[in-house]
């Protein structure tokens, strides 16, 4: 009885560990999995924001980008505040950007290099920038033009979203798109900055210049300064930028395939090891066994 007893108890005690194990595991796991959930979310609202538009006719459209446009003049250029500093008041965060408005998103980012298509909300309220990119009030409508200067901005560094964690990445050259009502606007880094979280020089408008700026915190974790990532804008042609966009799609997922290959080779290296040891283990035990036998018939043939 004793005997049932203790094995039932050893049992129990396996269970828990590995009870402990895969909560471990889950745990771990979190992250990847909430930020798989969050891109198949964001490709959906993109989806969604495709749709809207795709039901506004010509004139409709072209009414609004000329209400965007005439926002756009009449700006006078200087930045309000850091987007980081404090929440905004939800009060008419978004009627400035109300004409290119569909489905709440006034359109969204690509970023190839770091495999990123996000929705942009007007305005930098944290119920804003904990759901996707915000446009930063005071610049530029994201419509392009000469004269203007758009600046999105993102959260780095959330355990469920991926957002501008990445965009540290970026090189000069790479390419970043933003889709608007009407519109895919190709843009081309030309400069990478950091910040203080004070100095809005950078993000002002300069006279004959179209240009999107990326804004986040940085150092990763610490968000103590600004990170700027700016493109100056170039042509869009269609037959190459969506080959390049392919292309890099493709080259981050072998990326990930490549971290999830290694991540598997570890374990196997791991669980091989642990066999090998067991193995030893079992022929060591194996030879004691042996040596007692043997033992055992010395002592035999000694009476």
């Amino acid at each position: 009885m004793s005997k049932n007893k203790k094995k039932k108890k050893i049992t129990l005690k396996d269970i828990l560990w590995k009870l402990i194990f895969l909560i471990g595991i889950l745990v771990l796991l979190y992250p990847i999995i909430s930020r798989w959930y969050y891109t198949l979310d964001s490709k959906e609202q993109v989806e969604i924001f495709n749709q809207g538009k795709s039901k506004i006719d010509k004139e409709e459209i072209d009414r609004r980008i000329g209400l965007a446009k005439a926002y756009n003049d009449a700006l006078s250029g200087v930045v309000p505040e850091d987007p980081f500093a404090k929440e905004k008041q939800e009060a008419g965060k978004r009627e400035y950007a109300r004409m290119l408005e569909v489905e709440e998103m006034i359109g969204h980012i690509e970023i190839p290099k770091i495999n990123q298509d996000l929705p942009i909300y007007a305005g930098t309220s944290e119920d804003v920038l904990q759901i996707g990119v915000g446009h930063l009030e005071g610049t530029s409508l994201p419509i392009g033009g000469n004269n203007t200067h758009t600046v999105l901005t993102a959260h780095r560094g959330l355990p469920e979203k991926t957002l501008f964690t990445n965009i540290d990445q970026l090189k000069i050259g790479d390419k970043f798109y933003i889709h608007n009502i009407k519109e895919t606007l190709a843009y081309q880094v030309d400069q990478i900055k950091v910040i203080e979280p004070t100095n809005f020089e950078d993000l002002m408008i300069f006279p004959g210049h179209d240009y999107a700026t990326l804004l986040t915190c940085t150092p990763f974790m610490i968000n103590s300064h600004r990170l700027l990532v700016r493109g100056h804008r170039v042509e869009y042609v269609e037959s190459v930028d969506e080959e390049l966009i392919k292309e890099a799609k493709t080259n981050w997922i072998f990326r990930i395939l490549f971290f999830i290959a290694l991540i598997i080779i570890i374990i196997l290296l791991f669980r091989i090891r642990k066999l090998r040891k067991e193995n030893n283990k079992t022929s060591k035990k194996i030879d004691e066994i042996k040596n007692q036998i043997e033992n055992l018939g010395k002592d035999d043939e000694v009476k």
